[in-house]
């Protein structure tokens, strides 16, 4: 794939496959501020908001791009979150905001000041409590990162997003990836790229990686010559998602590695890096939310990379109803199997850490497969026993009961997943 810039300065089309990936950022970075501004206690929230690749600000069509939709979304989550407080009787927050803009295209640079400027006119006038500072760079993202995190550094921000949305694979080095993963005490990126040009650059850089990644799905090296014809097909999706995987999961403890449902073929993955479940979670639930727009191939339950193509028939998931049914049905084996290889009891706060980088299920579809499981009971920090799903707490412990219905692991005749 050729990485082909947009032409902001004649007004850039919108292609589908950007309509669905703005459509989860918008819902996931709502999501993010109403989770972050819920407690009581708070009255300040500050955030800083990196935009790498930032674009004009509009597409031809006249649809929002990334900077307007983080503008829009600090706008409706302030608004939403001061209203729920009001009527409890909670003090207004207030959120401060650095938004740093970085585009190396300069007609981009000149569209987007002038689509931001109103924007600020119009919170600055109609949202009160919401404070944005922004800063505009001009050059590639690589060289502009050192002057990104001196701007972080001085306003002594700990909570970041970055959204770097490039065009191919290469203009963000992974050990950028993981500075940035390492430099916050929170931080979150959403990163994008194709991942035809990510396996044409394993192949050049370590041949035998790549086929040592590629064997178990019976894909060898003359395969990935013929990746332009081959990569819409099931079997391409589930090795590359693994190949994703085994390729970014040590730049943070949480990595979701889901592509973008297109029509047309799986040419690009949107990867979600968090340190925490927590983030995992609500973005999980995001894609639940609109599902068919990201996809993932393989297991549905909590070793979603862990199958063999030749045995297990591992299937397209695409966060839909009949995917959430299937996963809920891998979920009542899985979960119980997980509490006992440490033994016969977990607490939730640990089950949480422990899954979430592997699975693609929603919480809700977790809660109701741990109630619903006849070899689990959910035990409150009281010594009581949960009975509805949407009342289990990171407090709880999941324990197995005595009478269980499955075999010790021990002497499970099975190959693990």
């Amino acid at each position: 794939m050729s990485e082909r810039p947009y032409e902001w300065g004649l007004g850039a089309t919108l292609e589908e496959h950007s309509r669905r990936k703005h459509k989860i950022l918008r819902e996931y970075f709502f999501q993010y501020l109403s989770v972050r501004c819920q407690l009581p206690k708070r009255e300040k929230f500050r955030l800083a908001i990196v935009d790498g690749f930032a674009g004009g600000g509009r597409y031809a069509c006249g649809t929002p791009g990334s900077p307007l939709i983080f503008l829009e979304e600090l706008a409706n989550a302030i608004q939403a979150v001061n209203a729920h407080r009001a009527t409890q009787g909670v003090a207004k927050i207030e959120i401060e905001c650095l938004l740093v803009l970085n585009d190396l295209n300069q007609d981009a640079l000149s569209s987007l000041r002038e689509n931001v400027a109103p924007f600020l006119e119009d919170i600055r006038e109609r949202t009160s409590g919401l404070h944005i500072h922004v800063e505009y760079l001009d050059r590639k993202f690589e060289e502009s990162y050192s002057r990104i995190k001196a701007f972080l550094e001085k306003g002594r921000y700990r909570n970041v997003i970055f959204n770097l949305d490039q065009c191919g694979h290469s203009q963000v080095d992974r050990q950028t990836l993981l500075d940035i993963m390492r430099s916050y005490p929170s931080v979150e990126i959403f990163y994008t790229f194709a991942i035809e040009a990510l396996l044409s650059f394993l192949q050049k850089a370590d041949p035998d990686r790549l086929a040592l990644q590629l064997a178990p799905f019976g894909i060898g090296r003359s395969d990935v010559m013929s990746l332009g014809q081959g990569i819409s097909k099931q079997d391409w999706l589930g090795g590359a998602e693994r190949l994703v995987f085994d390729t970014f999961r040590t730049c943070a403890a949480f990595v979701s590695p889901f592509s973008i449902n297109n029509p047309g073929g799986w040419r690009y993955w949107l990867i979600h890096f968090a340190n925490v479940y927590r983030g995992r979670q609500v973005y999980n639930n995001v894609l639940h939310d609109n599902s068919t727009a990201q996809a993932h191939f393989g297991r549905s339950g909590l070793n979603m990379l862990s199958y063999d193509p030749s045995q297990d028939h591992g299937v397209l998931y695409l966060f839909d109803t009949a995917d959430r049914e299937r996963a809920r049905d891998q979920l009542l084996s899985d979960i119980p199997r997980l509490i006992s290889d440490t033994g016969d009891a977990i607490p939730v706060g640990d089950f949480y850490e422990g899954i979430y980088n592997a699975t693609p299920a929603h919480t809700d579809d977790i809660h109701r497969a741990i109630i619903e499981n006849p070899d689990i009971e959910v035990i409150t920090p009281a010594g009581g026993e949960r009975r509805t799903a949407h009342t289990i707490d990171i407090n709880d412990v999941l324990r197995l009961k005595r009478q269980k219905s499955f075999f010790p692991t021990f002497l499970d005749p099975r190959p693990p997943h």
